[in-house]
């Protein structure tokens, strides 16, 4: 048991470690929602890789993360800043935003629409499917 929690403790201070360069790079709001002024937490794109990956990493805040982990409190029309960022150049919100855009495409058409006119590369798509929401 003391093993799996090292392990843990020793992955979540390399996470930290990003902390800085990930606040930066988001200009310190959440990668997915924009929202500023709110805490933000790191979050790895599953698959996790073994070793921690800043480029497998987004700054997201609380309700991000809480929606994202419990997909049934999704509500759809707060997404629909989806279409602009499906076309970062940051491929882990590409990567999200197509899992969230494909979750809420279910139940409503303008977020099929946007995966339609998205030309994204065919592994990115491959990866995003790899997991879903």
């Amino acid at each position: 048991m003391a093993k799996g929690y090292d392990a843990h403790q020793q992955r979540q201070m390399a996470l930290s470690s990003f902390g800085k360069d990930l606040a930066r790079r988001a200009k310190s709001k959440c990668e997915l929602s924009g929202a500023s002024g709110v805490p933000l937490h790191i979050y790895e794109v599953p698959p996790v890789p073994t070793e921690p990956d800043y480029h497998r990493c987004l700054m997201l805040s609380e309700d991000i993360l809480d929606q994202i982990k419990k997909p049934n409190t999704i509500i759809p029309d707060q997404w629909r800043n989806l279409g602009e960022l499906i076309w970062s150049d940051l491929v882990p919100v590409q990567i999200m935003s197509y899992r969230l855009l494909s979750y809420i495409a279910q139940k409503e058409n303008w977020a099929q629409d946007i995966l339609d006119e998205a030309f994204l590369d065919d592994d990115l798509i491959a990866e995003a499917k790899l997991v879903a929401i």
